[in-house]
């Protein structure tokens, strides 16, 4: 059964605590979160680059790398705005941006690391900026979201591929995973 974006986006703003306090806190600091965006597609794409498999990927294909940045420095900047208030249109966003993921090859093993470093940059900025924690924790929050988005993409593009080259039945794959797992 493929990913419903915006029910998924509801069931983790939930998971999460993500409040109406947050959100308001981060669109208060939507400009500053544009102003550091560069910086911190820096620190992500750096410590990226430093790893061989990562850096190989990024620089597949003429442009490639460019194309991130920019995204990375969008991505960055919508999870202060919402776009739309962390609607309909942030959680398509955010499906896509994981399916990205999946197509190009970045897996949450590189990801979630990577945005570890991020968020330990903000918290430096923060400090250094003279902002609230309170904003830390909101940003943090939405960025468990947006991790979530990515890692359920690789288990559902995982999950759609071999029900469709087996056949099987949903039921019989989750039978076959809870199986699998307990003999690990």
């Amino acid at each position: 059964m493929p990913l419903d974006p915006h029910s998924f986006m509801a069931t983790m703003e939930k998971r999460v605590c993500l409040t109406s306090e947050d959100k308001t806190l981060l669109k208060e600091n939507a400009d500053w979160g544009k102003e550091i965006a560069s910086e911190m597609a820096d620190r992500f794409y750096t410590y990226l680059g430093n790893d061989p498999e990562m850096d190989g990927i990024m620089k597949a294909k003429e442009g490639r790398m460019h194309r991130l940045r920019e995204t990375f420095i969008q991505w960055f900047y919508e999870m202060f705005t919402g776009m739309d208030n962390w609607g309909d249109g942030y959680a398509d966003r955010r499906w896509r941006i994981g399916l990205v993921h999946v197509q190009i090859g970045i897996g949450p093993q590189h990801v979630v690391p990577a945005m570890a470093t991020v968020i330990n940059a903000v918290g430096q900025r923060l400090k250094v900026d003279g902002k609230n924690e309170a904003l830390r924790d909101a940003l943090s929050r939405i960025c468990m979201i947006d991790l979530a988005f990515i890692e359920q993409a690789y288990v559902e593009v995982s999950s759609a591929a071999v029900l469709q080259e087996t056949g099987w039945s949903e039921g019989l794959f989750r039978r076959l995973i809870a199986t699998g797992a307990g003999s690990m």
